[in-house]
């Protein structure tokens, strides 16, 4: 894996009241050959996910018994749109829908 960094100061564009603001950290753990995303939020919330890089995306994922989650971003032809769509599963539970994001570069 290179080993890049990027920052990017908040988009008030691209705000959403009923998600809280965080910051996502992606790195690569070199002795497990794994990626991860380490979360946290104004909210107290902070979590560890596996993170998988693929041709047209990417998907990040954790599977706590209790509140497992998983995200999947597609990009689209051309580079310009990105696509998220996530689903939850509460103590066990068939998966449901949870958070659906689209972005478009103009």
């Amino acid at each position: 894996m290179n080993r890049r960094h990027a920052a990017a100061k908040p988009n008030p564009a691209l705000a959403a009241p009923e998600i809280p603001d965080g910051l996502a950290i992606l790195g690569p753990d070199d002795a497990l050959g794994r990626c991860f995303m380490l979360y946290f939020d104004e909210g107290g919330v902070s979590r560890q996910y596996e993170v998988t890089l693929g041709r047209n995306g990417l998907e990040w994922s954790r599977d706590d018994p209790k509140f497992a989650q998983r995200f999947s971003i597609t990009v689209a032809k051309g580079g310009n749109t990105l696509a998220g769509r996530g689903e939850m599963s509460r103590e066990g539970s068939p998966w449901e829908p949870d958070l659906e994001l689209t972005y478009t570069r103009e």
